[in-house]
């Protein structure tokens, strides 16, 4: 089957892609990713020689920092450094599926940087941590625990994690509650990252004095509730709740604590009008911004599926409001404010990459995957034509906006080529092989005709082939499963079958052949089939929500 397109994926070597090592540490970094044997090729199109390129300028963006010799994940660009709400914790997440070893570093430096008092440095850099804003997004304790789970369950770096963790928890418990809802305070812009949002106008960038701890007592609207962080402690204390257990360590009391961060989020911040999470200003009035602030509280697992439909409908996959050409939006299109430029830093309407590659969870967690390659799709076909790795995209054109080498647009490309057309494993121990191929989606300009994919998982070597009629995998240069395209086959980590979810919009009927042995199917989006003696059922059929207008 397609044995030139084969051919080209195993002559591909991962040392050769990233050429020669200019710095001591990057020898290791690239014998690492030789250990995970992620490699992609295509027989078409120019996303092949982005993704080569992304693999390139990724070592760019691994140096030694904060005063210690291991490498760690620096943001990119103009921002020199290590952020909490991204560097630290998504991007070094979707790292840690390539070399694991330095996203756990950069998790530890966070850690290691942590104030007597403590507070986690917002951004680790050359000199230290910094300390002036808090700036959380992405929940730490998930991505921690994702990392752990991932790769080989390291319980002293799982332990030391957790006790910073619970100490940083007592620091946002005693100075970001000053009014007494158990919500989270924002005391600045930069708290939640979100420069140049109309969402903080008239509100000072930093915290007062730059001081984490203190808010402008003459401003005239902060502290403001904030949806996202509260959002975000809500989800760090589930996870804190599953570490604990993981320790050995009483876990009940993060339980209630994240019960009660729910309960004051969805009591101050939820407006059942617009059904909407809102900001709450120091006159208890609701900020009527609609932000991405909306994809932040989601992907932090707040409510359940029929509540996340409903935002999908309203909202998110809604082309008026964050659903743009290339999405999603940072500002709801239909917001007078909104600005589309990405010329410059602003989280006022462009398309961020920090938001792209938080999307999936969102949608992942509550069974959306149909629907998320509707997001993904668009991206990828923007990405074909991506030479500089910008921090966002305009949501009108896909052209690619303000600065360059920027680790999370990087990591974007990685992530999204992978959980569209490659090997996938996640931390609940499967592997995830998606029989998706790039859509021509600008002009009809081919993306990547076929596919080819390659993973080393526990010293097993996975091959995927994703070609125009058929799918196939191999296992140890043997094929092991063949089946039609339209759908995702998950397995264990050793390559047995477990299950097929249906990944179009249409249904999928076909067999799948599995050594020498045929077996039949169908299955609708979204639909999960689990494999069980020698056939499949269906464990959970839940539609497509359509985009809206």
């Amino acid at each position: 089957m397609h044995s030139g397109l084969m051919e080209k994926l195993r002559s591909k070597s991962i040392k050769g892609t990233f050429g020669d090592a200019s710095k001591p540490w990057e020898a290791d970094v690239i014998a690492e990713w030789e250990r995970s044997g992620a490699s992609f090729s295509a027989s078409g199109g120019k996303l092949e020689h982005v993704h080569e390129e992304a693999m390139r300028k990724l070592l760019e963006c691994i140096v030694p920092s904060g005063g210690r010799p291991q490498p760690i994940l620096q943001e990119g660009g103009v921002y020199l450094g290590c952020w909490l709400e991204s560097t630290g914790t998504i991007n070094a997440e979707l790292l840690s599926r390539f070399a694991p070893t330095v996203a756990e570093s950069t998790f530890e430096a966070f850690a290691l940087h942590q104030r007597s008092d403590g507070l986690l440095p917002y951004k680790v850099t050359e000199h230290g941590g910094a300390y002036r804003q808090i700036q959380l997004v992405t929940p730490l304790a998930r991505s921690v625990w994702n990392h752990y789970r991932l790769n080989g369950k390291n319980r002293a770096f799982l332990q030391m994690m957790y006790q910073a963790m619970a100490r940083y928890d007592n620091w946002i418990a005693a100075h970001r509650d000053t009014r007494g809802t158990g919500c989270v305070e924002a005391f600045s812009t930069f708290d939640t990252g979100h420069d140049l949002s109309p969402r903080f106008w008239h509100a000072p960038d930093t915290p007062h004095l730059d001081d984490a701890a203190k808010c402008d007592p003459n401003s005239p609207i902060l502290p403001f509730l904030a949806p996202d962080l509260t959002a975000n402690i809500y989800c760090q204390r589930l996870y804190l709740a599953v570490i604990a257990e993981e320790l050995g360590l009483n876990e009940t009391h993060w339980r209630a604590k994240a019960e009660a961060s729910l309960a004051s989020l969805q009591r101050y911040c939820f407006d059942e009008e617009d059904f909407f999470f809102y900001d709450r200003d120091r006159h208890n009035r609701f900020v009527r911004v609609q932000s991405d602030v909306l994809l932040r509280v989601m992907a932090c697992e707040v409510g359940d599926r029929e509540l996340f439909d409903e935002m999908l409908k309203r909202y998110l996959l809604n082309t008026r409001k964050f659903f743009a050409k290339y999405g999603m939006t940072s500002l709801s299109m239909d917001d007078p404010r909104f600005d589309p430029s990405s010329a410059y830093n602003s989280w006022g309407g462009a398309s961020n990459f920090l938001s792209l590659i938080r999307t999936p969870h969102a949608f992942e967690h509550h069974g959306r995957y149909v629907e998320l390659t509707w997001v993904l799709q668009p991206i990828l076909a923007a990405a074909a034509n991506m030479t500089r790795f910008s921090q966002a995209l305009s949501p009108w054109t896909g052209e690619e906006g303000f600065t360059e080498t920027y680790s999370p647009a990087i990591l974007c490309v990685l992530d999204f080529v992978e959980r569209l057309s490659g090997i996938l494993p996640t931390s609940e121990g499967e592997l995830w092989f998606t029989g998706l191929r790039p859509y021509p989606m600008d002009h009809g300009a081919e993306v990547a005709r076929e596919t080819a994919y390659s993973r080393i998982v526990d010293g097993n070597a996975y091959e995927f082939i994703n070609a125009e009629q058929e799918s196939a995998i191999y296992r140890d240069g043997k094929e092991w499963l063949r089946f039609p395209g339209g759908i995702r086959i998950i397995t264990d980590r050793s390559g047995e079958l477990r299950g097929i979810i249906g990944m179009s919009v249409h249904p999928v009927a076909g067999t799948l052949r599995m050594g020498g042995v045929e077996i039949p199917f169908a299955v609708k989006g979204n639909e999960k089939l689990a494999y069980s003696q020698g056939g499949f059922i269906s464990e959970r059929d839940i539609g497509i929500v359509y985009p809206t207008y």
